[in-house]
C-alpha cells in the first residue's frame, strides 16, 4: 500500500500509534532512572525515599498496557497462529476475522469496565503518595480503548493471512 493510497482512518490510527510509541518509550525510560535511583539511595545515600516502588509499579502498568495497542497496530498480539496454519487460505482468512472480533469486544468491554473501576478508584487512596487511584486505574479503560481502535482500524486496513499454511509432503 503507498503512502498516498492510505484511508484517513489508517492515518490517524498511524500517528495514534507513532505517539503512543514515544509515550511507552518515555515511561519506560523514566522507569529505570526511577529505579535506578532506588538502587543508589538503598545501597549508598540511606536516604530512607519510599516512593519509588510505587511510583515505578505505577509507569510500568501503564507502560506495559499502553504497549498492547502498539502490538494491535502492527496485528502482533497473540492469536492462534498454529491453527491457522493448518487451515486452507479461506480458512485462515475466516479465523483472523474472528480473532479481530472477539479481541475488539473484549477491549470494548474492558473499556466500558475500566471506566467504573476508574470511577471507583476515586474512594481508594495510593499508600504512599496519598493520592486517589484514578490515575492508576485509568490505565485500563485509556488502554483498552486505544487498543480496541487499533484492532479496528487494522480490521478495515485489510486482513493479512496469520502464516504460510503448512504443506504435507
Amino acid at each position: 500500500m503507498e503512502k498516498k493510497d492510505r484511508s484517513l482512518l489508517h492515518k490517524v490510527a498511524h500517528k495514534v500509534n507513532w505517539f503512543v510509541e514515544r509515550i511507552c518509550a518515555l515511561l519506560v525510560g523514566t522507569m529505570v532512572v526511577v529505579i535506578w535511583f532506588e538502587v543508589v539511595e538503598r545501597y549508598f545515600l540511606h536516604l530512607g525515599h519510599t516512593w519509588t516502588e510505587e511510583f515505578s509499579r505505577y509507569i510500568m502498568i501503564w507502560a506495559a498496557l499502553l504497549a498492547i495497542s502498539c502490538g494491535a497496530f502492527y496485528r502482533e498480539h497473540i492469536g492462534l497462529d498454529i491453527v491457522g496454519r493448518f487451515l486452507p487460505e479461506k480458512g485462515a482468512r475466516i479465523l483472523v476475522i474472528c480473532l479481530d472480533l472477539v479481541s475488539f469486544s473484549f477491549f470494548t468491554f474492558l473499556t466500558w469496565y475500566g471506566i467504573g473501576m476508574t470511577q471507583s478508584g476515586l474512594g481508594q487512596y495510593a499508600t504512599i503518595f496519598g493520592i486517589t487511584m484514578v490515575v492508576p486505574f485509568a490505565a485500563v479503560p485509556i488502554s483498552s480503548a486505544l487498543t480496541a481502535f487499533q484492532i479496528f482500524a487494522a480490521m478495515i486496513r485489510g486482513q493479512k493471512t496469520i502464516a504460510a499454511p503448512m504443506t504435507t509432503q
